[in-house]
């Protein structure tokens, strides 16, 4: 045996093979033995056959001699040979016993560190026989048992179990469960893997488990942390929600009251303070609905309706919403939707139009030139819709531009920023656009304007039958004479798109050079250039059949006069695709398009259209200055109003008038109010009207300052018909009205 210096283990002794001279020289010597036998046999033979004679031959005598001595060597030889053979053998066993000497001291070496290992390890290790009964324990598992090997081995687990988790089978056979054990050491989480293996007495389940308490504990905490922070979560979105209830309760008195001061005569300075009033209130209402869909989003709530809708009126009522705040800064919007886009498809218009709201009213913001453009063409997908919201602004620095989607974040942070604001406006489009499984980026350069785009996919819903009719002009020229670049551009892509080849001019200087270039089918003028062509009289040699004046909604008075000076028709800025199709498709003249608009002036300037005046309306609401507006609004369309303060008052009121034979023809209930909330009242009347079929079901609709879906599914799930969101908007009310006076009118 030798002992191996880096290991330190005992290795056998191999002999060294003989080198090939001694073999040489081996079988030199071998071979000379047999020579020599072989020689001297040959003669001892020979001597013999001449030795038969009778007398004495020297010679025969020396040859009988050598043949002797040839036998007694080849003898010689036998034996060394058969000595050297044995001896070989003998080396041989000698060194194969060695070699299984030392695999079996290798054996009981690995032995002994496997037991070491395994009674050193800490995880537990108990192997149990068919009976259940303990085969084998590890230190670890004697030391958490509080007993001794001997007192383990040969019988059942000693490890009480106080409460089972779980278990679950691995791909590999291998059985996993947790226990909470009561032990020596005190409660402990054990989690096991338990696998089949062979062993002495047969078949065994060897368990192997890991303490796995701090693990447990740690989840433990960390479920209870995040069921706190949920409730925590609850109850400031709770807190949110009855906090904008009670701002915007006052906050509805603030606008409404102003819009109705801004209804009487005001001294100038008088009528700028209320109009800085209402401006200020309307601010504060878009913080406060920022503030509350970002805690919304948060919260893991945004939830999103799958319904079909228009792409264009989606596109061209949003622009339409904000035209007033960029023409009163002095800047164009417009809007262009491809006509290669399906009319209809499916998704959620409300967010849809949030976050179109948010970009381009921030592209209001911070425009003060030039104008916005709300542009919808075909994503690089079928089915995607690629949005885009250009702008001539201020731009963004390459460093803000990815900052600006962060929450509570905005390109100017500094305490000498100009433009106000919460910075969650592109947060939020960020987070629904991403909801929607699409992408918002954006593309700036200082001083040069914006792009923000967004993509989502929106599935082809079938048509409604309502589809624009595109005109075929490809035979037609239509010169397009405007200041505006945005709105210049989007109506020349527009009528380039339906065959047109349309020319612009940005001055009346360069209209009055085109115009007797060729022969232009139709004139789109704005109108502060119209102004300039009409003090000029440069449109009384003219012979362009169609002569369409581009106003705002302000302008309408100018109508009579745009007439006089020449022009055919008008479109209301900003323009809509299919008004645009209908004027240059008409074959009617300027005094029908005149009539239509001095229909929508008058119709302005009354506030309230015949058929929704003469209504009796109950109005539940606890809060003195909302009843008062309301009041005073309802009083001014010339309705009845009457005023109770919750809602049990509401149902005794209604029952009273029902019995008399005289029923409120609409009920507007306020959700929550002292004594009765509106949402229980509107119930009981339900119920009541279910027992007496003989009278229609009076309409009645939510006040609220709460808008969210789940807050209108409760309204309707209560019974209620429709919902009006607090501050009052006169539109919505003077529509929910018109449709009160015709169930009336129907009923009656």
């Amino acid at each position: 045996m030798a002992l191996d210096m880096q290991s330190g283990k005992k290795v056998p002794r191999v002999p060294a093979p003989p080198s090939r001279n001694m073999a040489a020289l081996i079988l030199f010597g071998r071979s000379a033995y047999v020579t020599v036998a072989l020689l001297f046999g040959a003669m001892g033979f020979y001597g013999g056959i001449i030795l038969s004679g009778d007398t004495y031959d020297p010679h025969a005598y020396a040859m009988g001699a050598g043949t002797l001595f040839a036998g007694a060597c080849l003898i010689i030889v036998l034996l060394l040979g058969r000595r050297r053979a044995g001896k070989t053998k003998i080396r041989k066993l000698e060194m194969r016993i060695e070699e299984l000497s030392d695999k079996n001291w290798e054996l009981s070496e690995a032995e002994v560190r496997a037991r070491s290992l395994l009674e050193a390890q800490g995880d537990l290790i108990v192997r149990r026989d068919a009976n259940g009964l303990v085969t084998y324990v590890n230190d670890a598992y004697c030391a958490l048992a509080g007993k001794s090997r001997d007192e383990l081995i040969g019988h059942e687990p000693a490890l009480p179990v106080t409460e089972q988790g779980a278990t679950a089978m691995l791909p590999d056979g291998t059985r996993a469960h947790d226990q909470k054990i009561d032990s020596a050491l005190g409660a402990r989480w054990i989690a096991w893997r338990e696998v089949a293996v062979r062993g002495d007495a047969g078949n065994e389940v060897q368990g192997v488990g890991r303490d796995v308490t701090d693990r447990v504990e740690a989840e433990r905490a960390f479920t209870a942390a995040r069921d706190l922070a949920e409730a925590a979560n609850r109850a400031k979105s709770r807190f949110l929600a009855m906090v904008s209830h009670e701002v915007r309760t006052p906050l509805n008195g603030l606008l409404g009251m102003a819009d109705l001061l801004l209804d009487t005569p005001l001294t100038p300075e008088q009528l700028t303070y209320a109009k800085a009033a209402k401006t200020s209130g309307e601010t504060l209402l878009s913080l406060i609905e920022e503030v509350l869909d970002f805690s919304k989003i948060e919260a893991g709530k945004l939830d999103l309706e799958t319904k079909p809708l228009s792409l264009v009126a989606l596109v061209e009522e949003t622009v339409e919403l904000l035209a007033p705040r960029a023409q009163a800064k002095g800047i164009d919007i417009a809007s262009f939707i491809d006509d290669r886009l399906p009319p209809m498809v499916v998704g959620d218009a409300a967010r849809l139009r949030q976050v179109l709201l948010n970009l381009a009213g921030n592209a209001i913001k911070f425009t003060e030139h030039g104008g916005v453009a709300v542009v919808a063409d075909p994503g690089e997908r079928d089915g995607e819709i690629l949005f885009r919201v250009r702008d001539s602004g201020i731009g963004l620095a390459p460093q803000d531009q990815a900052r600006v989607f962060l929450d509570f974040e905005q390109a100017d942070d500094s305490t000498t920023r100009k433009f106000g604001g919460t910075g969650l406006g592109l947060a939020i489009s960020k987070r629904i656009v991403e909801r929607m499984q699409g992408a918002i980026s954006v593309e700036s350069e200082l001083s040069q304007g914006s792009t923000f785009s967004f993509t989502v996919a929106l599935p082809q819903a079938p048509a409604d039958g309502h589809e624009l009719t595109r005109p075929d002009l490809r035979h037609s020229a239509v010169l397009i004479v405007t200041a505006a670049e945005v709105e210049a551009a989007l109506l020349a892509r527009r009528l380039g798109h339906w065959g047109a080849k349309a020319c612009i001019a940005a001055d009346e200087k360069i209209a009055l050079a085109l115009l007797p270039e060729r022969h232009w089918d139709t004139l789109l003028i704005d109108f502060p250039v119209a102004q300039a062509m009409m003090t000029k009289n440069s449109l009384a040699a003219s012979d362009i059949p169609r002569r369409i004046v581009l106003i705002r909604p302000s302008d309408r008075h100018e109508l009579p006069a745009l007439k006089a000076a020449g022009f055919t028709g008008y479109l209301i800025k900003p323009v809509r695709a299919a008004s645009l199709a209908a004027r240059l498709q008409a074959q009617s003249s300027f005094e029908h398009a005149l009539a239509d608009g001095v229909e929508e002036i008058n119709e302005a300037d009354d506030d309230a259209s015949p058929a929704a005046k003469g209504l009796s309306i109950l109005i539940a609401e606890d809060n003195d200055i909302n009843a008062l507006l309301a009041r005073a609004l309802l009083t001014r369309l010339g309705h009845r109003p009457v005023i109770v303060p919750n809602g049990e008052a509401a149902i005794e009121h209604w029952s009273k008038a029902r019995t008399e034979g005289a029923p409120y023809d609409l009920v507007l209930m306020d959700v929550q109010m002292p004594v009765m909330d509106g949402m229980e009242a509107t119930r009981r009347i339900r119920a009541t009207e279910s027992l007496d079929t003989s009278v229609p079901p009076t309409r009645i609709l939510a006040l609220t300052a709460n808008a969210y879906a789940e807050d209108r599914d409760a309204c309707l799930a209560a019974g209620m018909d429709g919902l009006l969101v607090k501050p009052l908007d006169r539109e919505r009310l003077r529509d929910a009205l018109e449709t009160a006076a015709k169930r009336a009118s129907l009923a009656a």
